[in-house]
């Protein structure tokens, strides 16, 4: 790597660090997603652990890499829409913070 480079990574850095609050780059779009995503994870996790997978598996590789399956699955259900319970949490966020505020609708 070249000074160059070196220096173009540091700035980078340096702007992401001066922005406080700055979404990063291949975040989730929300934290509700984020929660639906982490929710449909652990809903395969546990319908994968009841499956046969017959002389392929068991072991404890076969629970740790359960898991990561089951996150890659979680995730992209939730890319895809998921069960709607971001929406709804979205909504019910939306609702509570405007009550707080005192905002009439």
């Amino acid at each position: 790597m070249d000074v160059k480079t070196s220096m173009a990574a540091l700035q980078v850095t340096g702007a992401q660090i001066a922005q406080p609050g700055a979404v990063a780059p291949g975040a989730p779009a929300s934290p509700a997603r984020e929660f639906e995503a982490m929710f449909l994870t652990e809903m395969v996790n546990e319908m994968l652990s009841e499956v046969d997978l017959g002389d392929f598996g068991g072991g404890k590789a076969e629970e740790h890499w359960r898991y990561f399956l089951a996150e890659a699955f979680g995730n992209e259900l939730a890319e895809q829409g998921g069960a709607g319970i971001a929406r709804n949490l979205e909504q019910a966020m939306s609702a509570y913070g405007a009550a707080s505020r005192g905002d009439k609708t």
